[in-house]
Protein backbone atom coordinates (compact mmCIF):
# COMPACT_ATOMS: atom_id res chain seq x y z
CA UNK A 1 0.00 0.00 0.00
CA UNK A 2 1.51 3.59 -1.14
CA UNK A 3 -0.80 5.77 0.49
CA UNK A 4 -1.18 7.42 -3.10
CA UNK A 5 -4.59 7.48 -4.62
CA UNK A 6 -4.75 4.74 -7.66
CA UNK A 7 -6.54 5.86 -10.51
CA UNK A 8 -8.14 3.18 -13.62
CA UNK A 9 -8.20 5.25 -17.11
CA UNK A 10 -10.60 3.72 -19.22
CA UNK A 11 -11.35 5.53 -22.58
CA UNK A 12 -11.25 3.62 -25.81
CA UNK A 13 -8.98 6.39 -27.01
CA UNK A 14 -5.48 5.61 -26.09
CA UNK A 15 -4.40 9.53 -26.79
CA UNK A 16 -6.62 10.70 -24.21
CA UNK A 17 -5.64 7.64 -21.70
CA UNK A 18 -1.89 8.75 -22.33
CA UNK A 19 -2.87 12.64 -21.74
CA UNK A 20 -4.58 12.06 -18.60
CA UNK A 21 -2.25 9.56 -17.04
CA UNK A 22 0.82 12.34 -17.56
CA UNK A 23 -1.13 14.70 -15.74
CA UNK A 24 -2.19 12.14 -12.64
CA UNK A 25 1.66 10.84 -12.80
CA UNK A 26 3.09 14.09 -11.80
CA UNK A 27 1.38 14.14 -9.34
CA UNK A 28 3.00 12.60 -6.19
CA UNK A 29 -0.32 11.91 -3.98
CA UNK A 30 -1.23 9.45 -7.42
CA UNK A 31 -0.45 7.02 -9.66
CA UNK A 32 -2.48 5.45 -12.47
CA UNK A 33 -3.20 1.83 -11.73
CA UNK A 34 -4.25 0.85 -15.05
CA UNK A 35 -5.96 1.17 -17.98
CA UNK A 36 -8.64 -0.03 -19.76
CA UNK A 37 -10.43 0.28 -23.54
CA UNK A 38 -14.09 -0.54 -22.56
CA UNK A 39 -16.65 -1.64 -20.11
CA UNK A 40 -15.37 -5.33 -19.80
CA UNK A 41 -11.82 -4.45 -19.77
CA UNK A 42 -12.61 -1.97 -16.74
CA UNK A 43 -14.95 -3.92 -14.87
CA UNK A 44 -12.03 -6.54 -14.86
CA UNK A 45 -9.29 -4.30 -14.25
CA UNK A 46 -11.53 -2.86 -11.36
CA UNK A 47 -11.50 -6.26 -9.91
CA UNK A 48 -7.73 -6.79 -10.05
CA UNK A 49 -6.50 -3.52 -9.09
CA UNK A 50 -8.99 -2.19 -6.82
CA UNK A 51 -8.00 1.12 -8.06
CA UNK A 52 -9.40 4.60 -5.57
CA UNK A 53 -11.15 5.96 -8.20
CA UNK A 54 -11.80 5.44 -11.88
CA UNK A 55 -12.06 8.01 -14.79
CA UNK A 56 -14.90 6.23 -17.14
CA UNK A 57 -15.75 7.08 -20.88
CA UNK A 58 -19.20 6.67 -21.55
CA UNK A 59 -18.81 5.53 -25.19
CA UNK A 60 -16.86 2.57 -26.10
CA UNK A 61 -17.05 -0.68 -27.74
CA UNK A 62 -18.65 -4.12 -25.86
CA UNK A 63 -19.59 -2.61 -23.17
CA UNK A 64 -20.07 1.35 -22.14
CA UNK A 65 -19.05 3.33 -19.60
CA UNK A 66 -22.87 3.49 -18.09
CA UNK A 67 -22.97 -0.61 -17.58
CA UNK A 68 -20.22 -1.10 -16.63
CA UNK A 69 -20.33 1.78 -13.75
CA UNK A 70 -23.11 0.28 -12.58
CA UNK A 71 -21.76 -2.72 -12.56
CA UNK A 72 -18.53 -1.65 -10.30
CA UNK A 73 -20.99 0.34 -7.91
CA UNK A 74 -22.69 -2.72 -7.16
CA UNK A 75 -20.03 -5.18 -6.63
CA UNK A 76 -16.97 -2.60 -4.87
CA UNK A 77 -18.86 0.36 -3.74
CA UNK A 78 -15.07 1.62 -2.12
CA UNK A 79 -14.19 2.14 -5.80
CA UNK A 80 -15.57 5.60 -6.76
CA UNK A 81 -16.57 6.55 -10.75
CA UNK A 82 -16.11 9.70 -12.42
CA UNK A 83 -17.97 10.00 -15.95
CA UNK A 84 -16.20 11.40 -18.84
CA UNK A 85 -17.97 12.96 -21.34
CA UNK A 86 -18.02 16.07 -23.88
CA UNK A 87 -21.04 17.96 -22.74
CA UNK A 88 -22.03 19.29 -19.77
CA UNK A 89 -25.61 18.92 -20.36
CA UNK A 90 -25.16 15.11 -21.66
CA UNK A 91 -28.17 12.70 -20.88
CA UNK A 92 -24.87 9.92 -20.75
CA UNK A 93 -22.97 11.64 -17.77
CA UNK A 94 -27.46 12.24 -16.10
CA UNK A 95 -27.06 8.40 -16.26
CA UNK A 96 -24.18 8.03 -14.93
CA UNK A 97 -24.48 9.38 -11.80
CA UNK A 98 -28.15 7.43 -11.91
CA UNK A 99 -25.76 4.40 -12.75
CA UNK A 100 -23.70 4.95 -9.35
CA UNK A 101 -21.19 7.74 -10.53
CA UNK A 102 -19.78 9.72 -7.63
CA UNK A 103 -19.03 12.72 -10.46
CA UNK A 104 -18.67 13.55 -13.79
CA UNK A 105 -15.99 15.92 -15.37
CA UNK A 106 -15.75 17.03 -19.30
CA UNK A 107 -13.10 15.36 -21.20
CA UNK A 108 -11.44 18.98 -21.86
CA UNK A 109 -11.25 19.78 -18.32
CA UNK A 110 -8.25 21.53 -17.19
CA UNK A 111 -5.43 19.18 -15.70
CA UNK A 112 -5.74 21.39 -12.19
CA UNK A 113 -9.24 20.63 -12.09
CA UNK A 114 -8.66 17.02 -12.95
CA UNK A 115 -6.39 16.62 -10.00
CA UNK A 116 -8.52 18.39 -7.58
CA UNK A 117 -11.65 16.22 -8.94
CA UNK A 118 -10.22 12.81 -8.03
CA UNK A 119 -8.79 14.13 -5.08
CA UNK A 120 -12.20 15.34 -3.93
CA UNK A 121 -14.10 12.33 -5.25
CA UNK A 122 -11.33 9.54 -3.60
CA UNK A 123 -12.33 11.71 -0.25
CA UNK A 124 -15.63 11.24 -0.57
CA UNK A 125 -16.67 14.21 -1.40
CA UNK A 126 -18.42 13.49 -4.35
CA UNK A 127 -19.79 16.49 -6.10
CA UNK A 128 -17.73 17.80 -8.76
CA UNK A 129 -19.05 21.06 -9.90
CA UNK A 130 -22.01 21.25 -7.98
CA UNK A 131 -23.79 23.75 -10.06
CA UNK A 132 -22.90 22.28 -13.65
CA UNK A 133 -24.57 19.11 -11.55
CA UNK A 134 -27.56 20.84 -10.51
CA UNK A 135 -28.01 22.10 -13.88
CA UNK A 136 -27.95 18.24 -15.45
CA UNK A 137 -30.28 16.63 -12.96
CA UNK A 138 -32.39 19.41 -13.28
CA UNK A 139 -32.69 19.10 -16.88
CA UNK A 140 -33.13 15.10 -17.26
CA UNK A 141 -34.80 14.95 -14.25
CA UNK A 142 -37.95 17.74 -15.64
CA UNK A 143 -38.32 15.11 -18.22
CA UNK A 144 -39.82 12.84 -16.25
CA UNK A 145 -37.44 10.16 -18.02
CA UNK A 146 -34.99 9.60 -14.64
CA UNK A 147 -36.30 5.70 -14.38
CA UNK A 148 -37.65 3.22 -12.44
CA UNK A 149 -36.68 4.28 -8.64
CA UNK A 150 -34.38 6.77 -7.83
CA UNK A 151 -30.85 5.55 -6.12
CA UNK A 152 -32.55 4.97 -2.30
CA UNK A 153 -34.53 2.88 -3.51
CA UNK A 154 -37.51 5.67 -3.58
CA UNK A 155 -40.98 4.52 -5.48
CA UNK A 156 -41.48 5.71 -9.00
CA UNK A 157 -43.91 8.38 -9.32
CA UNK A 158 -47.60 7.46 -10.66
CA UNK A 159 -49.65 10.04 -12.48
CA UNK A 160 -47.32 12.97 -12.31
CA UNK A 161 -47.00 12.43 -8.68
CA UNK A 162 -43.86 11.94 -6.49
CA UNK A 163 -44.73 9.56 -3.80
CA UNK A 164 -42.35 10.35 -0.74
CA UNK A 165 -39.88 7.82 0.01
CA UNK A 166 -40.89 5.99 3.71
CA UNK A 167 -36.93 6.49 4.26
CA UNK A 168 -37.33 10.46 4.15
CA UNK A 169 -39.15 9.71 6.98
CA UNK A 170 -35.84 8.63 9.22
CA UNK A 171 -34.38 11.81 8.38
CA UNK A 172 -34.97 15.03 11.09
CA UNK A 173 -35.86 18.40 9.91
CA UNK A 174 -32.71 19.22 10.01
CA UNK A 175 -31.28 16.41 8.14
CA UNK A 176 -33.71 17.26 5.21
CA UNK A 177 -32.92 21.05 5.20
CA UNK A 178 -29.15 20.11 4.82
CA UNK A 179 -30.25 17.48 2.22
CA UNK A 180 -31.95 20.14 0.27
CA UNK A 181 -29.30 22.69 0.07
CA UNK A 182 -26.68 19.75 -1.18
CA UNK A 183 -29.27 19.57 -3.98
CA UNK A 184 -28.67 23.30 -4.77
CA UNK A 185 -24.90 22.35 -5.22
CA UNK A 186 -24.10 24.04 -1.55
CA UNK A 187 -20.33 23.46 -0.07
CA UNK A 188 -20.19 22.08 3.43
CA UNK A 189 -19.10 25.43 4.65
CA UNK A 190 -21.65 27.33 2.97
CA UNK A 191 -24.62 24.96 4.47
CA UNK A 192 -22.37 25.54 7.38
CA UNK A 193 -23.22 29.44 6.53
CA UNK A 194 -26.31 29.08 6.30
CA UNK A 195 -27.75 27.35 8.78
CA UNK A 196 -25.41 28.52 11.39
CA UNK A 197 -23.40 25.39 12.01
CA UNK A 198 -19.85 24.36 12.73
CA UNK A 199 -18.54 22.67 9.34
CA UNK A 200 -17.90 19.40 11.62
CA UNK A 201 -21.68 19.62 12.41
CA UNK A 202 -22.42 19.78 9.10
CA UNK A 203 -20.20 16.52 8.06
CA UNK A 204 -22.40 14.81 10.87
CA UNK A 205 -25.63 15.87 9.25
CA UNK A 206 -24.42 14.28 5.41
CA UNK A 207 -23.21 11.25 6.37
CA UNK A 208 -26.25 10.19 8.69
CA UNK A 209 -28.19 11.72 5.77
CA UNK A 210 -26.44 9.04 3.56
CA UNK A 211 -26.74 6.21 5.91
CA UNK A 212 -30.10 6.71 6.57
CA UNK A 213 -31.19 6.89 3.22
CA UNK A 214 -28.41 4.12 1.69
CA UNK A 215 -27.09 6.25 -0.20
CA UNK A 216 -22.93 6.14 -1.78
CA UNK A 217 -21.71 9.70 -1.65
CA UNK A 218 -23.29 13.26 -2.01
CA UNK A 219 -24.13 13.21 -5.57
CA UNK A 220 -26.10 10.16 -5.14
CA UNK A 221 -28.21 12.09 -2.09
CA UNK A 222 -28.41 15.06 -5.09
CA UNK A 223 -29.84 12.88 -7.51
CA UNK A 224 -32.04 11.11 -5.07
CA UNK A 225 -33.62 15.06 -3.74
CA UNK A 226 -34.30 15.54 -6.78
CA UNK A 227 -35.90 12.46 -8.25
CA UNK A 228 -37.95 11.84 -4.92
CA UNK A 229 -39.27 15.57 -5.32
CA UNK A 230 -37.62 16.91 -1.75
CA UNK A 231 -36.50 19.43 -4.49
CA UNK A 232 -38.41 20.40 -7.88
CA UNK A 233 -36.04 21.16 -10.87
CA UNK A 234 -36.04 24.73 -11.53
CA UNK A 235 -36.36 25.97 -8.22
CA UNK A 236 -32.62 25.90 -7.65
CA UNK A 237 -29.82 28.49 -8.33
CA UNK A 238 -30.21 30.87 -11.03
CA UNK A 239 -27.98 30.73 -14.13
Amino acid sequence: MTGKISVLLVDDQPLLRMGFSLILEAEESMEVAGEASDGIEAIEQVERLQPDVVLMDVRMPRMDGIAATRRIAEEHPDTRVIILTTFDLDEYAFDGLRAGASAFLLKDVAPEELVHAVQLVASGDAVVAPRVTQRLLETYVRTGDGGPSAPGGAPPSSGGEKAEDPLLQDLTPREREVLGAMAEGLSNAEIAHRFFLSEATVKTHVRRILTKLHLRDRVQAVVYAYETGLVIPSQGLDY
